[in-house]
């Protein structure tokens, strides 16, 4: 084997490799000697046909086969031998020549190829100890407990019917209902013993409006107008008028907020909510708190490091995020004249977020291998299997779905991963904690340097 470079600007390689006609024929005569053994042709006995004869029926497909392991094997020993590190999957390029090829494939020829490839850049992890990291800490403010757990009262209202009442905001109606457009009934337009709390927002515009101080037993029209977005487009748009015959009309009760409520909801007393509610409250503070902790830390790494970025992967993490925009954007029937941008402002301005991601991505990563962070068997299971109680009832169908999918499994290692890289950051830089009020903690971070379009983009991890 013969190895030349023929280009090397920047990070692009492009190397050109020759496998001497000899070691070809050694390749090809070491795998003619294991297969002989095998081939059992018309007339001839297994393992008794003659080299020459398998030469003439199988030799075009094997050397197929000594070319392919070949080109394998001295593309991944040329790399090596360079000590580079390529940032994806080298290409191969074979001679257009076609009468070149055919002389390799008769065994009359070297094989010339060329190999082209990008390198991950050199670079020196900036000294994590002078990162200087501010984390913001809050209290649980007895009010916000308070709050909460009012919250879950209103949420646990139950509905009592009374005689005579008029239906008013908050109230539950028990009705049937016919709607109809133009004098025609609407397919979904039908319903008995549909419950309906007013104010709710649970039917389309002016419905609810229409059954404002009605009373049980009590037949009405009412008219009402399918939004122009509506996801049924022979709806969309549309006036319709529904007979609606009111069966119950039932005033809210919220439940006290006492012991018993407490013991409603599974536990023991209105303490142990209280204790409940304030662990769950810290522990979404904690969150907020580790997000705006990984982001200044992340802001800081960015700051630190100026170094060349794999074109290939720019290209790639850009095109990933432009594809989920666009996606987003027709989905939402929006267009960038509607943010106040050009396209090609935003292009902009995700190419810099995509470079962005690139290169943190790069640094996390040479932290993690520097420190030897790994995620162990036992990590990955866990968050297997808390991926697959998302789903209830289709556990099985999940786990099926990661074992057939190695990609999907890399999808939750990579989260793991960061995570346990971030914590090793803090461990070694210097964090200070800085007691802010709820309202500061969550209030939402600045996206000066993210795209405009795309408000609250996840953050790049390894």
């Amino acid at each position: 084997m013969q190895v030349s470079v023929t280009s090397a600007e920047g990070l692009k390689r492009t190397l050109k490799v020759v496998i001497g006609q000899g070691e070809l024929g050694e390749r090809f005569s070491s795998r003619l000697d294991e297969v002989k053994g095998t081939i059992q042709l018309k007339g001839f006995r297994r393992g008794k046909v003659p080299p020459n004869h398998i030469r003439k029926v199988y030799g075009r497909s094997l050397m197929a086969e000594i070319v392919q392991k070949a080109v394998e094997e001295t593309t991944e020993k040329a790399i090596a031998e360079r000590q580079e590190r390529p940032a994806f999957e080298p290409r191969i390029e074979f001679p257009e020549d076609k009468d070149e090829i055919e002389r390799v494939m008769e065994g009359q020829g070297d094989l010339a190829y060329s190999v082209s490839f990008e390198v991950l850049p050199d670079f020196k992890v900036t000294d994590l100890a002078t990162l200087e990291l501010e984390q913001l800490k809050s209290d649980v403010p007895e009010e916000d407990v308070t709050k909460a757990i009012e919250s879950i009262a209103a949420r646990n209202v139950t509905y009592t019917p009374e005689e005579g009442r008029e239906a008013a905001e908050g109230d539950q109606v028990t009705m049937d209902f016919v709607g109809r457009i133009d004098g025609v009934e609407f397919e979904g337009g039908k319903s008995e013993d549909a419950p309906l709390v007013i104010g709710s927002g649970g039917f389309i515009p002016g419905f609810e409006e229409g059954l404002k101080g009605a009373k049980a037993g009590e037949e009405r029209i009412v008219k009402a107008t399918f939004p122009a977005e509506y996801p049924v487009p022979t709806l969309a748009g549309k006036e319709a008028e529904f007979t609606v015959n009111v069966k119950a009309v039932a005033a809210p009760k919220t439940p006290a907020i006492d012991d018993e409520f407490a013991k409603g909801l599974g536990l023991e007393s209105l303490d142990q909510l209280k204790e409940r509610v304030t662990a769950q409250i810290a522990s979404d503070y904690e969150g907020v708190s580790r997000t705006k902790l990984k982001r200044n830390m992340l802001d800081a790494l960015d700051k630190a490091h100026s170094f060349e970025l794999p074109p290939t992967l720019v290209d790639s993490e850009f095109n990933g995020m432009w594809e989920d925009l666009t996606r987003r954007m027709e989905g939402a029937k929006r267009t960038f004249a509607d943010e106040g941008k050009s396209e090609d402002e935003v292009r902009a301005e995700y190419r810099k977020l995509a470079e962005r991601r690139v290169r943190l991505g790069l640094v996390l990563g040479e932290i993690g291998t520097a420190a030897k962070i790994e995620v162990t068997q036992d990590e990955l299971r866990n968050a297997l299997v808390a991926q697959a109680r998302r789903f209830p009832g289709q556990e099985k169908m999940v786990y099926e779905y990661f074992q057939k999918n190695p990609g999907a499994v890399s999808q939750l290692r990579a989260p793991l991963y960061e995570d346990k890289v971030v914590d090793h950051i803090a461990s070694q830089a210097k964090v200070s904690e800085r007691k802010v009020s709820p309202e500061e903690l969550l209030k939402p971070m600045d996206d000066s340097d993210a795209p405009t379009m795309a408000p609250g983009e996840p953050m790049p991890g390894a």
